[in-house]
C-alpha cells in the first residue's frame, strides 16, 4: 500500500476551510506583489534623474521632473498603504485559519478517541497519547501561523522576479536565475533527510512526555519507596534522548541556510556585474540596472529563511502524520443504531453462550450462559482472574464478545446505540475516578442537569452529605486531580451518589466495598440497600458479606459459571462458595 505524504493528508483534512485558505493565499500573495513594487519605485526615481523629460514616466503625461517625483510620491504613497494591509489581513487570517484548524482538529482526534475500544488504551500509554493531542497539534498550528505564508511568499517571489526580469532584461536574467535550481533541488533533498530526523524528534517527546505522565500520577509511589533520584536519572535519560534527537536534526537543518547563501552570491555577484557592465555600455538603462540589482537581492535573499521554513514544515508534517495516523484509526466496535430510551428499559439482562479473549490471549470467558430477570439482584463472586469484571466490560461493550451475543431486554447489545446502551446501567467500581472540580461537579457527573436538591437528595441516600457537610466549602469543596483530597471511603460514596442520581434501571457493583473500612463498609451497605430496590443490580465482590442477601449468587472459576444459588443453597452445596465463606468467616 502506498504512503500518502502527510502533506496530502492535511489537504485533505483542510477541505472545508477551503474559503479561509483562498483568502489568507490571496492576501499574501498581493502583499508580496506591494512589497516587491519599492525597487521598481527606485528604479523610476533613477529614470527621472538620468532621463528627467524623457523618462519613463513621462509618458504617463508628467511632464516636468517636479510632476513626475509627485506622481512617484503619490504612488510610493499608495503602495506601501496596500502593503501594510495586506500584511495585516494575512497575518489576521492564517493566524485565525491556525487557531480555528488546531481547536477542530484537536476536538476531532480527541472525539475520534473517545470512540476507539478500551483495548487500544490498553496498549498505548497516556502521555504519548497527549503528545499527539496536544503537541503534535500545536506544532502544526506554528506552521499554519507564519510557515504557509512564507512558503507561498517565496513562490511568488520567484514567478514575479523572474517575470520581471524576462521582461525588461533577458540577457541577465539567465544569471540571476541560475542559482535557483540548485536552491530548490537543495530543498528537496533537505527535506527527504529531514523528514525521518523529525519524526523520531515526535516520538522521542512522546516518550518523554509519557515518563513525566506516569511519574506525576504515580508521584506518592515514588516519594513511598524514596524512589526521587532513580525518576530523576529516568527523565534525564529520556530527555537526554530527545536532545540528541533534537541534535541530529539541527546539524542537518542549519547547514541549510549558509550553503543558501553561497548559491545567493553567485547569483547577485553576477548579476552585478554583468549587469554593471550591460549599463555602462549603454545596452541597458541605468534606471533598469538599479531595479534589477535591488529586485536581484528581493529574490535570492527571501531564499535563505527556506532553511527556517523547512524546519518548521517539516517538524508540521511529523506532527501532521502523527495526528493523521491517530484519526485513521479504525473504529473496531461500530456503534448500533437501535435507540433504546432510558424509560423503556425493564433491565432483564442475558448473556447467551458468550465467550471472549482479550488479543490473543487465551479466552477470559467461555461459553458462558446467564439471564438475570429484571428487578433482581444477583451477585457474582470468584477468585481474582476468574472474569467477573469483564463480564461488565462486555455488558457495557467496552469491548466485543468474540462468540456468543449480550442482550438487555431481548435485544443485542451491539444494535444499541452505545449513549443508549450505557445510559441505562449504573457503574460503581473498586477504582473510583472523581474529576478535578466540587463535590457537586462529580455527583452530577453524567447527569448534568440536575439541581442542588438533586444532588443533595442522592448524597444523603448515599450516605455522603454528612460528610460533604463537614469540608470546607461543603458541596463546593475542590476534591483535587482524581479526588486525592478525600478518602478512598468518601470518594466511593460519592460515587455511589453519582450513580443514585443518574437512577439507571441497571446498576452493576463492581467491588464497591472491597477498599474501605468496616464503618464505611457498613453505610455504604445501607445505601445500597436502598437504591438496589426495583431494579436489576449485578453486585461482584470478594467479601461474601456484602452480598448475601442477593437473589442469586453465582460462582465464577476460569471464566465459566461453577455453582449458583442463594447464600444458603450454596453453604449446603458445600462447595467453593462454601469454602470462601469459612476462609472469610475465620472459619476452619
Amino acid at each position: 500500500m502506498t504512503q500518502i505524504h502527510p502533506l496530502q493528508r492535511l489537504l485533505r483534512y483542510g477541505r472545508s476551510y477551503r474559503r479561509q485558505i483562498y483568502l489568507a493565499s490571496a492576501c499574501s500573495l498581493l502583499n508580496k506583489f506591494f512589497d516587491l513594487a519599492p525597487p521598481v519605485l527606485i528604479g523610476l526615481a533613477v529614470d527621472v534623474v538620468v532621463e528627467q523629460q524623457d523618462s519613463w514616466i513621462a509618458q504617463w503625461g508628467f511632464e516636468s521632473v517636479t510632476a513626475q517625483f509627485l506622481a512617484l510620491s503619490v504612488l510610493t504613497f499608495v503602495i506601501w498603504s496596500l502593503e501594510s494591509i495586506f500584511e495585516y489581513a494575512y497575518a489576521v487570517l492564517w493566524r485565525n485559519l491556525a487557531q480555528n484548524m488546531q481547536r477542530d482538529l484537536r476536538v476531532e482526534t480527541y472525539a475520534h478517541l473517545q470512540g476507539l475500544d478500551m483495548a487500544y488504551f490498553e496498549e498505548r500509554s497516556t502521555g504519548r497519547l497527549m503528545a499527539v493531542l496536544n503537541d503534535d497539534i500545536n506544532q502544526l498550528e506554528r506552521f499554519l501561523d507564519v510557515g504557509a505564508n512564507e512558503v507561498l511568499q517565496v513562490c511568488a517571489t520567484v514567478v514575479l522576479i523572474g517575470g520581471a526580469f524576462i521582461v525588461m532584461a533577458p540577457s541577465v536574467a539567465w544569471m540571476a536565475m541560475l542559482p535557483m535550481p540548485f536552491i530548490i533541488g537543495g530543498a528537496i533533498a533537505f527535506q527527504r533527510f529531514l523528514a525521518p530526523r523529525y519524526a523520531d524528534v515526535r516520538e522521542r517527546v512522546s516518550l518523554l512526555n509519557s515518563r513525566l505522565s506516569n511519574n506525576l500520577s504515580g508521584i506518592l509511589t515514588i516519594k513511598s519507596f524514596t524512589a526521587e533520584d532513580y525518576e530523576i536519572e529516568r527523565i534525564r535519560q529520556e530527555s537526554e534522548g530527545y536532545r540528541l534527537s533534537n541534535r541530529r536534526a539541527i546539524a542537518l537543518s542549519a547547514a541549510f541556510i549558509p550553503l543558501i547563501r553561497i548559491l545567493i552570491l553567485i547569483g547577485f555577484t553576477a548579476t552585478l556585474l554583468y549587469g554593471g557592465l550591460q549599463a555602462a555600455s549603454g545596452n541597458l538603462a541605468v534606471g533598469t540596472y538599479s531595479v534589477l540589482v535591488f529586485i536581484t537581492q528581493r529574490l535570492l535573499w527571501p531564499l535563505t529563511r527556506l532553511g527556517e521554513t523547512l524546519d518548521q514544515y517539516q517538524r508540521a508534517m511529523a506532527s501532521t502524520a502523527r495526528v493523521m495516523d491517530l484519526l485513521d484509526t479504525p473504529i473496531t466496535l461500530p456503534p448500533g443504531q437501535q435507540r433504546l430510551p432510558v424509560s423503556m428499559v425493564r433491565g432483564e439482562v442475558q448473556f447467551e453462550d458468550v465467550t471472549f479473549a482479550y488479543g490473543s490471549h487465551h479466552p477470559v470467558v467461555e461459553h458462558l450462559t446467564l439471564k438475570i430477570p429484571a428487578g433482581h439482584t444477583v451477585a457474582i463472586v470468584g477468585s481474582t482472574g476468574s472474569g467477573k469484571s469483564t463480564l461488565v466490560k462486555l455488558l457495557l461493550r467496552l469491548y466485543e464478545v468474540s462468540e456468543g451475543r449480550i442482550t438487555v431486554d431481548g435485544l443485542d447489545v451491539r444494535s444499541l446505540a452505545p449513549q443508549d446502551l450505557r445510559q441505562a446501567i449504573g457503574l460503581v467500581s473498586q477504582d473510583v475516578f472523581l474529576f478535578h472540580g466540587t463535590v457537586a461537579e462529580n455527583i452530577a457527573y453524567g447527569s448534568f442537569g440536575a439541581t442542588q436538591a438533586d444532588i443533595e437528595a442522592a448524597a444523603k441516600i448515599a450516605e455522603a452529605h454528612e460528610f460533604i457537610d463537614r469540608l470546607p466549602a461543603g458541596y463546593d469543596t475542590i476534591v483535587g486531580e482524581r479526588g486525592q483530597k478525600l478518602s478512598g471511603g468518601q470518594r466511593q460514596r460519592i460515587a455511589i451518589a453519582r450513580a443514585i442520581l443518574k437512577n439507571p434501571p441497571i446498576l452493576v457493583l463492581d467491588e464497591a466495598t472491597s477498599a474501605v473500612d468496616n464503618e464505611t463498609e457498613a453505610a455504604i451497605q445501607r445505601s445500597l440497600e436502598k437504591i438496589t430496590q426495583n431494579r436489576t443490580t449485578i453486585a461482584i465482590a470478594h467479601r461474601l458479606s456484602t452480598i448475601r442477601n442477593a437473589d442469586r449468587i453465582y460462582v465464577m472459576e476460569y471464566g465459566q459459571l461453577v455453582e449458583w444459588g442463594t447464600h444458603e443453597e450454596l453453604l449446603d452445596r458445600n462447595g467453593i462458595y462454601a469454602s470462601l465463606w469459612r476462609v472469610q468467616m475465620g472459619m476452619r
